[in-house]
């Protein structure tokens, strides 16, 4: 007991930001168990936030969603077939990366989410004209690839990419209660944020409901040989039972909170403690982004060329 009160003693922390901290836990916390305890959940996977003390995880809340939004709208507004500048983007969100202190792999995997959506622009591919790079002939029909197309293509596909990969980094770095708060420090409209906070507050309490119908059907399925669990007629059969059931507990439930909150008090509002002012290194961090900004428009204009 000496040696702990010792040594929260000797850390000073800053008060006012650790008391918010604390706040904002307390008001979105999710119900995932933490490492120390003994059971973990399968459903912790979903939050991909990483604990850490790196100088991405220091700045304010809401210089980081600011300057992500920004790093994607940047991104989202360059043209296509600027390689050398999607070089340059990815370099300075490599960079992030690296002071983040969160290994990189975990970061580019979660960030090829965005290539299954870009699929769906596949076929700029054959509808746009340009240069022809393979034909086939289907019957009556012609089928072209041009450069043009496949230049359109890719681009989209590096923009959406490095888009998702900027915004993984501001989810893994932050904690959702605080980016809750920036949300509301952004006059966001309170019923848009209260609904964000809620589903990502009960979407635990729903995945782990549909976990236990899971266990349920397994434990009532189990037989021996190589038909274990039943035919398929019959597990489809299961699970559209087991979606209609989770979809009708899951409604009584939100009633039922609702109606608790109500008894409560509550007005559609989730009151927190004021953000505190920024410091100089959140000012530095923007300081440095527009100056990454106007690097990259400078190398645009220099490859465009006079």
């Amino acid at each position: 007991m000496c040696s702990a009160g010792a040594k929260q003693k000797g850390r000073r922390p800053d008060a006012s930001r650790a008391s918010i901290d604390r706040g904002l836990a307390l008001a979105f916390s999710s119900p995932i168990p933490s490492p120390e305890e003994p059971k973990v959940s399968p459903i912790q996977i979903l939050d991909h936030y990483h604990e850490g003390d790196s100088l991405i995880h220091r700045l304010d809340a809401r210089v980081k969603l600011i300057l992500t939004l920004a790093t994607i709208v940047v991104i989202a507004a360059l043209p296509r077939g600027a390689w050398v500048v999607y070089l340059a983007c990815l370099l300075m969100i490599c960079l992030a990366v690296g002071l983040s202190q969160i290994r990189p792999i975990r970061l580019f995997r979660r960030s090829m989410l965005a290539i299954p959506f870009t699929l769906a622009t596949l076929s700029l591919i054959f509808i746009v004209p340009g240069l022809t790079l393979a034909s086939w002939r289907l019957g009556a029909w012609s089928l072209s690839i041009t450069l043009e197309g496949t230049v359109a293509f890719v681009s989209i596909l590096v923009k959406a990419w490095l888009s998702v990969l900027s915004a993984t980094i501001l989810v893994a770095t932050t904690p959702f209660a605080q980016l809750i708060a920036a949300m509301r420090a952004f006059r966001i409209p309170e019923v848009l944020v209260s609904v964000v906070s809620f589903m990502y507050r009960y979407m635990y309490v729903i995945a782990d409901e549909a976990l236990r119908l899971h266990r349920a059907r397994e434990a009532r399925s189990a037989a021996a040989g190589s038909k274990a669990g039943g035919s398929l007629s019959w597990r489809a059969r299961v699970l559209g039972g087991m979606v209609g059931s989770l979809f009708l507990r899951s409604y009584e439930r939100s009633e039922r909170v609702y109606a608790a909150m109500l008894s409560r008090g509550f007005d559609g509002r989730l009151r927190t403690m004021k953000m505190p002012a920024l410091a100089r290194r959140d000012f530095a961090a923007m300081g440095a982004f527009g100056a990454c900004v106007l690097a990259v428009a400078t190398l645009l204009a220099f490859q465009r060329g006079p």
